[in-house]
């Protein structure tokens, strides 16, 4: 009789089991999947080497390869082009990539700007009003210029009242030093420094409004399909790090900053301007609509400046999927 029930509790629970088993199996060492995202030095991005380090991308079954790009356009391009599967890049940069034979997505925010990209400009010049004929040094097509864009539209200047001087963010605070321009867009944590400076101040940060200065995780729309299953584990992977990031900050801080050469100071500092991209944010900003509002606002400022002779595209997808899959299953 006992071997009988035996039996049936085992047939009964054998499905249950197996699937157990399977699911252990496809995260465990001998199942990586493998997944190749392009990153710059940004902290908001470099916040997911922590998941490097710790192991988390390996929890969640990936083998996770980063690509180091100095320069943003051609990290999505490599993403574009089928080079690897997703690049950690700002918005303003998915809606100035190249015309491809498929369509640029956006599937997740890291980090929204606030306070770490700003102006800083003259003593003489106390408000961005100020600004009205002035030089300004930014790298035209670039965040900085968007930052500078939506700073002028916030304070009712159109992009032609202000002179623009080409310039990459050292050479530009190197500019305002030498009085070649009476303000510069930098980012941190050279905004800071040069704010320091004898006779400069900041007057205008990302924290001034609801910017849309946003980074994030953007593929090319055959991955959605293709590699859904990698998209959904690496967002899982990211909440994680979030997560920790809320609960033992310093611990992250810490790890990041040894892999990068620098000190827990300095980094923490450099992060310190930016809003989280956890999964709070990640709903509002999907679910709640913002993102896609910001991608169409995004896209006026742009052209409302057409001297960065870039051209912009009509239309990035905003695929809000990957992340109610990994906001489902992280919270299982």
């Amino acid at each position: 009789m006992k071997s009988k029930q035996l039996t049936f509790l085992t047939l009964l629970f054998l499905p249950f089991l197996m699937a157990i088993f399977i699911k252990g199996c496809s995260f465990g060492t001998g199942a990586l999947k493998p997944f190749k995202v392009g990153l710059n030095t940004w902290p908001g991005y470099q916040v997911a080497l922590y998941a490097q380090a710790t192991g988390l991308f390996r929890k969640h079954g990936l083998d996770v390869e980063f690509v180091r790009f100095t320069n943003q356009q051609d990290n999505i391009r490599a993403t574009m082009r089928g080079a690897q599967d997703a690049s950690f890049v700002p918005l303003a940069e998915v809606i100035q990539v190249d015309p491809s034979q498929e369509a640029p997505v956006y599937i997740m925010v890291a980090d929204i700007s606030t306070g770490s990209d700003g102006i800083v400009a003259e003593s003489q010049i106390t408000s961005v009003k100020d600004l009205k004929g002035k030089k300004v040094s930014v790298k035209l097509g670039t965040v900085p210029h968007l930052v500078l864009l939506e700073a002028l539209k916030a304070n009712q200047l159109q992009p032609n009242e202000i002179e623009i001087v080409d310039a990459i963010n050292e050479r530009g605070a190197a500019m305002l030093k030498q009085g070649k321009v009476s303000a510069s867009v930098l980012w941190e944590p050279l905004l800071s420094n040069t704010a320091q400076a004898e006779g400069r101040k900041v007057i205008y940060t990302t924290a001034d409004v609801d910017s849309v200065v946003i980074d994030g995780l953007a593929t090319r729309s055959s991955i959605t399909t293709t590699k859904q299953d990698e998209l959904t584990r690496f967002i899982e992977t990211w909440f994680d790090v979030m997560k920790d990031l809320e609960t033992k900050p310093q611990e992250v801080f810490a790890s990041v900053a040894k892999q990068l050469g620098t000190t827990v100071e300095i980094f923490a500092k450099d992060y310190a301007g930016l809003k989280k991209g956890n999964l709070a944010m990640n709903r509002r900003m999907f679910e709640g609509g913002r993102l896609q509002a910001a991608s169409q606002q995004t896209r006026q400022l742009l052209l409302a400046d057409p001297r960065h002779g870039r051209l912009i595209r009509d239309y990035v997808e905003i695929n809000a999927q990957p992340i109610v899959k990994a906001t489902k299953n992280w919270q299982q």
